[in-house]
């Protein structure tokens, strides 16, 4: 894992995620390029190039869809409704990944299209089946292009921004390092346009509270995306193993000078409590769909002794859900875990407190003895969750 700057040439497997801002351009409608900034994406298809020639598999996540769809229809500035903005998007990929194709070619390098929706990470076959084609598509030397799926998608299944898919697809392929190119150059203890001391952030060991009230917001019309955004991927990349750095898009070279070591941007370390991929799945990709509340001592024998939830220690039932569901564990009204339950809802509110070897003689079948399996749990960090 990478923990300090000397560590990133160790580097070999890298998501390099590009904004919109530094993609869509209102202007080059008029000099045929379809709305890209063809010079720009031309310079990271060279640079990512560079590292492919080194042995290196990269995958980029690309924003810009729907903003070269705005472009093209001359929608730019202006608020778009769901359908909108899934019509932008149906446009704009199409161009988006002609402009990839055009700028990898003359390198011989073949791209691939992944299109993603959060629904496609958080049903289990799909999201190995996800993973197992990026692993195809490096063995192949084909660099995978991915983004979110905008012509379907609906705010119940999105991502929330490309940052936070950034994040997710750097576990979802087991990456060494996310590196965020962006149109600010690193996070500063405040806001460099406005404040002529501001500093750079060159190393961040850990996502406290304090770093996040550094984030701003986005300053740009074609990006979803702000500072704080990056911050809250690199909390979910850096807890799964996979070190996060934010640089400039707009300056050449950066790419290559963070993968030399060089003290550019700000590198976000991967911390020692780095998560399983299948923990990380269950907590940052799946949406709960109720909450179990339990007692003193089976919190204690939670937090403490790495045990199964068993239903003696339920002390109520929220919500409506299936057999092997997301739900949150909670106790004194703090939410300590989360983990797949092994029955439904409804089947839970009849086990309320019910010791395991009552379970057959309530349902009339006994499937666990366990309504949450360790294997299945993951305990919640109060700090970091406020931090997040």
């Amino acid at each position: 894992m990478i923990r300090q700057r000397s560590d990133i040439k160790g580097a070999q497997r890298i998501v390099v995620k590009i904004g919109s801002s530094l993609l869509a351009d209102s202007d080059s409608m008029d000099s045929g390029a379809g709305g890209v900034q063809m010079a720009r994406v031309q310079r990271f298809a060279d640079e990512i190039a560079a590292l492919h020639a080194l042995g290196r598999e990269v995958v980029v996540v690309s924003s810009g869809a729907v903003a070269l769809g705005r472009v093209h229809l001359n929608w730019v500035g202006r608020k778009l409704s769901v359908h909108e903005k899934q019509a932008a998007a149906a446009i704009g990929q199409p161009a988006l990944m002609h402009a990839y194709k055009q700028a990898f070619s003359g390198h011989g390098i073949g791209v691939a299209q992944m299109l993603l929706t959060a629904d496609d990470l958080r049903n289990r076959r799909r999201y190995l089946n996800a993973s197992n084609t990026g692993e195809t598509l490096f063995a192949a030397g084909v660099v995978p292009i991915v983004n979110e799926n905008d012509t379907v998608v609906v705010q119940e299944i999105k991502f929330g921004d490309n940052d936070n898919l950034g994040a997710l697809v750097s576990l979802l392929l087991d990456a060494d390092l996310l590196v965020i190119m962006t149109d600010v150059d690193a996070l500063y203890d405040a806001n460099p346009a406005v404040c002529s001391t501001a500093q750079r952030i060159g190393l961040v060991e850990s996502i406290t509270t304090e770093i996040m009230a550094m984030a701003g917001e986005s300053g740009s019309h074609f990006g979803t995306g702000g500072m704080a955004s990056k911050l809250k991927a690199a909390r979910i990349a850096t807890r799964g193993g996979v070190a996060t750095a934010v640089v400039s898009g707009d300056k050449p070279g950066m790419l290559a000078a963070l993968l030399d070591g060089a003290d550019v941007g700000t590198l976000f370390a991967c911390g020692g409590d780095r998560q399983t991929r299948r923990q990380h799945w269950i907590v940052e990709v799946l949406h709960p769909a109720g909450r179990i509340g339990v007692d003193a001592g089976a919190a204690r024998a939670l937090l403490t002794h790495g045990a199964s939830l068993l239903p003696v220690g339920v002390c109520h039932v929220e919500g409506t859900f299936d057999k092997g569901e997301c739900v949150e564990i909670v106790a004194d009204d703090r939410v300590i875990a989360r983990g797949l339950c092994n029955y439904s809802a409804e089947e839970m509110r009849r086990l309320v407190g019910v010791p395991s070897e009552d379970i057959e003689r309530v349902l009339g079948y006994k499937d666990f003895s366990s309504v949450v399996h360790r294997d299945n749990l993951v305990l919640l960090n109060e700090k970091e969750e406020q931090a997040g």
